[in-house]
């Protein structure tokens, strides 16, 4: 019954709050504390009072479609709990109750609340959506395979194991699913009396009365079959979730990093099995996740998946929900699926470099930057490589499309490359046509006044073979593209940097030597640490874009 949620914040600072259609299946991705978990929490509390926290940082509303009468009717006779020993039912009262509560409530206000929600959101909520919600944490879903009373078969069926007892086909898709995620199959077991407990067999039941009887065959066909309190963490948490969204009572599921105890197959199994089941049973189900496997499964489910990407840094938040085919650009594309490119909506930062042996240089440079001179030291960042600048564009161009911030370093020889090149660079930078038009021209000026030199630009120092007035307009080119996120080597390729430390070499032989000059014990006196100029001051430089709210080259 929710349609819509409202969010404090937009897709870029200062811009309105984002107000997001819900689908079965809404997916919150993005970097460490940007508010993924407390946006369920908050989602939580507002489902079961009808009332926003006090202290909401994320969500700002909730809205509610209301049912038919036909179908508040229905509602309202599955929700009937029987009446107690000593409990007094008052006319056109009923009792309704779960884990959270139980109450008496008035039966034609019940009706109408479900026909009505939003007329009175902290009735609906409190004696209604309170029932209906789910919170699933790692030992909150891990629990969930647990065993549990068999119940009264003469009466409504009343946790998610009763239900699938007696319904042959939820308990036939939930042994699928687990089949083919382990290869061992889900079987309910009722043979301690009163009790049903969760077991996984080497082979199905040769018929339903062989799992749900209570004669011989039935008594040794479970006693072969291993008890899933005996299997590991990921095997319950992946059994317990999957039981709980296709069989379970609740409306509103919000699971916090499913992919928890699960290896990256399993967790795309999960996310796949979990958006299916959240559209045929008519649920909502809402998860935080850092796992791109799990976010993969879930797009390619091909359910009406929302995929929304919380940042926060320096008290200054946004959200931006991501659209369907760039995610499936991503993780179509040979290149970017090589490059683990999805794993991007994860950090706050990216940078992309031609090779991977500047993607490894520059990434050791910043984890030092980070530790001795933090404040030049890019935080929460991933380092991705192309095959070369002219694929960088690839990767730059959908993640910027989704939002993210991300930086591309490139040798100075970018600067040779006119037509094609240049132009799906500066597109990728999402450099405005007309300005594309003028760094244009300034880097066919600066290609001629290099070649005019005779010199190599990339191995002989970059824009220092320039003369003075020559070098002053290719640092500014270089300033200009750097305004978007494309930094260029000033003094020309990779192996320009810390000369001083003599390594030999090119690409990959140039990376070992440098490594090794530069030390690998901080303990010891030759260890390498950032000091002003050179590659720190240049990394110093990508930060401050990547960092600045109001940075240029990302598009609205």
């Amino acid at each position: 019954m929710i349609n819509s949620i409202v969010l404090r914040f937009g897709r870029s600072p200062g811009q309105a709050g984002e107000e997001i259609a819900v689908t079965p299946l809404t997916v919150f991705v993005g970097p460490n504390n940007s508010g993924k978990s407390k946006f369920l929490a908050e989602l939580q509390q507002y489902c079961r009072t009808g009332q926003k926290d006090a202290n909401s940082v994320i969500l700002a509303g909730v809205g509610f479609s209301g049912l038919t009468l036909e179908r508040a009717e229905s509602v309202t006779n599955d929700m009937k709990s029987p009446v107690g020993q000593g409990e007094i039912l008052q006319p056109d009262h009923m009792f309704v109750g779960s884990r959270y509560g139980r109450q008496q409530i008035h039966l034609p206000s019940y009706i109408n609340a479900l026909q009505m929600p939003t007329g009175n959101l902290a009735y609906f909520c409190s004696y209604y959506l309170v029932h209906k919600t789910l919170w699933l944490g790692g030992a909150d879903r891990i629990n969930l395979v647990a065993d549990q009373g068999g119940g009264d078969l003469q009466n409504i069926p009343q946790t998610s194991l009763q239900i699938l007892f007696r319904n042959d086909a939820m308990r036939s898709e939930v042994r699928r699913i687990v089949a083919e995620a382990f290869g061992t199959y889900f079987v309910i077991d009722p043979t301690s009396l009163g009790t049903l407990r969760i077991r996984l067999s080497s082979r199905p039941p040769a018929d339903k009365m062989e799992e749900r009887g209570l004669h011989a065959e039935a008594v040794s066909y479970h006693a072969q079959a291993k008890l899933i309190v005996q299997a590991s963490d990921g095997v319950k948490a992946f059994t317990g979730i999957i039981t709980e969204v296709i069989a379970g009572d609740p409306d509103v599921i919000l699971i916090d990093e499913p992919e928890a105890f699960l290896h990256p197959a399993l967790a795309a199994k999960l996310g796949l099995e979990i958006a299916g089941a959240a559209r045929n049973a008519v649920k909502r189900v809402f998860v935080s996740t850092h796992s791109p496997t799990f976010l993969m499964g879930c797009i390619q489910s091909n359910v009406p998946t929302n995929i929304i990407r919380l940042t926060h840094r320096g008290g200054v938040s946004t959200a931006r929900v991501l659209p369907s085919d760039e995610i499936l650009t991503l993780m179509r594309h040979p290149l970017l699926r090589s490059t683990g490119v999805l794993s991007g909506l994860f950090y706050e930062f990216v940078v992309v470099t031609e090779s991977d042996a500047d993607r490894a240089f520059y990434q050791e440079v910043n984890e030092r930057l980070n530790q001795y001179k933090p404040e030049w030291g890019i935080p929460n960042c991933l380092f991705l490589n192309a095959q070369n600048k002219q694929t960088i564009p690839t990767i730059v161009g959908p993640l910027r499309r989704l939002g993210i911030p991300v930086a591309s370093i490139v040798d100075v020889d970018v600067l040779k490359d006119g037509g094609a090149v240049w132009t799906t660079m500066s597109k990728a930078a999402h450099i405005p046509d007309l300005l594309q038009t003028n760094l244009g021209a300034m880097r066919a000026g600066v290609k001629r006044a290099m070649e005019a030199t005779g010199r190599d630009m990339k191995r002989d120092g970059g824009v220092k073979i320039l003369d003075k007035d020559d070098q002053e307009s290719a640092l500014s080119l270089l300033d200009q593209l750097a305004t978007y996120g494309v930094f260029v080597i000033p003094n020309g390729e990779l192996e320009s940097w810390l000369q001083p430390l003599e390594a030999k070499g090119h690409g990959p032989v140039w990376l070992i030597d440098i490594f090794e000059k530069m030390g690998g014990n901080p303990g010891e006196q030759d260890y390498v640490k950032p000091e002003n100029g050179d590659v720190w001051q240049f990394l110093a430089k990508v930060k401050a874009w990547l960092t600045d709210s109001e940075r240029r080259g990302i598009p609205e």
